[in-house]
């Protein structure tokens, strides 16, 4: 088992060594200068179109299941999760303040990846034999590009597939029952449990249950947890200037040690703001766009504008209240990482009842994300072995919620976290192949929508 752990951690370090973040950084720079920074000049279309893609319109032609709101929220709850409150946490751990201003950076040109992967997957959907819309790098590569890549999809699907029991599950319900065991003294035989059953009736459903489950529960623990830490934020308001400055400060110069902080090089800064921006956003693993393959939309590039906000929403607002409330509070420098230093910084702020926020916060966003990956490996495992073996992979992944939150994970999180890199480099030369026709669409787009206004 020593020497497994080994290799998988040597093969670990590549992955998410240096090529890895410039080939992420750098499709995403491509992507975002390809479309002429349409991506950051449009965040407010997008939101108006997500507004309007709350209820879905009746129309005969439109193809998919969810709404494009509904999709958002599928995609949004496998994305926010334990990544925006431990992930945040241990890239100012490891990297120290400046990891938030790389992570604001990675988000930056991760709205492109994002809104490209979304509408190559509307683009490149298919139809299974129950009717139901498919698709994701696997199709878009199979699809859209010649037949000497198909193995790509194969490799994303195996990848996405394995890692889900990982990331996406026994992960997730570990962080669950800790927090829950932590903070209230609940034993982790019975969390596991509750959630095997609560995990059970959503599946049954399939996506359109996940996409009403996450439409409804997203938003709520979004706001909730945004507005606890909008007020830990406002009781230091006088705080935030400085905090702002040592963050943008720290991503280009060293930082002492102080306190309990170790100290930190500004390569430490990039290295983990990136990785740990990505982690929490998934811009460029290709899991997202499973997800918006499935929204009722005719046009690819309108899911593509939805789409891109769930890394704004993600990184920009959510991993940024986390890391400011670490940083203006002076939690930072506590000595503590992970989910233990966010709730640090609450509790500090909002003594007795803080650390009960971030636990549920962490067991709420877990939750989601358990069921928002359960759909994209299912769809990896679909299209590997086709409609049959949805019902046994569901059956499965059932049973790995309580036995992840009854064990030790640290290999399971170790091999979860590989593949998990693994499944983006094939998504990524695919977004590379197909960038062609992300522009080409992207331009069509907003040539008739010039030609519509001109006309009115």
């Amino acid at each position: 088992m020593d020497a497994l752990t080994n290799l998988i951690t040597a093969i670990n370090s590549q992955v998410w060594g240096v090529p890895m973040l410039v080939l992420i950084l750098g499709v995403g720079i491509f992507l975002t200068v390809g479309l002429k920074l349409m991506t950051i000049l449009k965040i407010g279309t997008g939101f108006k179109l997500l507004w309007a893609g709350r209820i879905p319109e009746k129309d005969e032609d439109q193809q998919g299941e969810i709404s494009p709101f509904n999709a958002l929220m599928t995609s949004l709850s496998a994305t926010v999760g334990t990544g925006n409150i431990a992930g945040v946490a241990t890239a100012i751990f490891l990297g120290g303040p400046g990891a938030l201003f790389w992570m604001w950076c990675t988000a930056l040109v991760g709205m492109a990846t994002k809104y490209s992967e979304a509408v190559c997957a509307v683009k490149y959907r298919e139809t299974d034999e129950n009717g139901n819309h498919v698709g994701g790098p696997m199709y878009y590569i199979k699809n859209g590009l010649s037949h000497k890549w198909a193995w790509l999809g194969t490799a994303f699907a195996i990848f996405g597939a394995i890692a889900g029991f990982g990331i996406g599950n026994t992960v997730q319900s570990n962080s669950v029952a800790a927090a829950l065991d932590n903070s209230f003294g609940i034993p982790a035989m019975f969390s596991g449990f509750v959630m095997m059953i609560l995990v059970a009736l959503v599946l049954v459903g399939g996506i359109r249950r996940i996409a009403d489950v996450a439409g409804k529960l997203v938003p709520l623990m979004a706001a909730f947890y945004v507005g606890s830490g909008l007020l830990i934020l406002g009781i230091h308001f006088t705080d935030i200037p400085a905090a702002v400055s040592l963050i943008v400060t720290s991503a280009f110069t060293p930082v002492a040690a102080q306190g309990g902080f170790a100290g930190a090089a500004v390569w430490a800064a990039i290295r983990f703001g990136v990785a740990r921006g990505i982690f929490s956003n998934e811009a460029g693993l290709g899991s997202a766009p499973i997800a918006h393959a499935a929204a009722q939309t005719k046009n690819p590039v309108t899911q593509g504008l939805v789409a891109m906000l769930g890394t704004f929403i993600d990184t920009l607002v959510i991993c940024t209240i986390t890391g400011l409330a670490i940083v203006v509070t002076g939690a930072w420098q506590s000595g503590e990482t992970g989910a233990a230093l966010t709730s640090n910084a609450f509790a500090s702020t909002l003594p007795g009842v803080g650390d009960y926020l971030v636990a549920i916060a962490l067991s709420v966003f877990a939750f989601t994300t358990i069921l928002g990956w359960s759909f994209y490996s299912e769809k990896c495992v679909q299209f590997l072995f086709g409609t049959k073996a949805v019902i046994p992979f569901r059956v499965l992944w059932i049973i790995a919620v309580p036995i992840g939150a009854n064990s030790s994970l640290s290999f399971i999180w170790l091999l979860a976290d590989t593949l998990n890199a693994m499944m983006a480099i094939p998504n990524l030369i695919a977004l590379l192949l197909l960038s062609p026709v992300v522009f080409k669409l992207t331009r069509e787009y907003f040539a008739a929508q010039a030609e519509r206004a001109k006309i009115k």
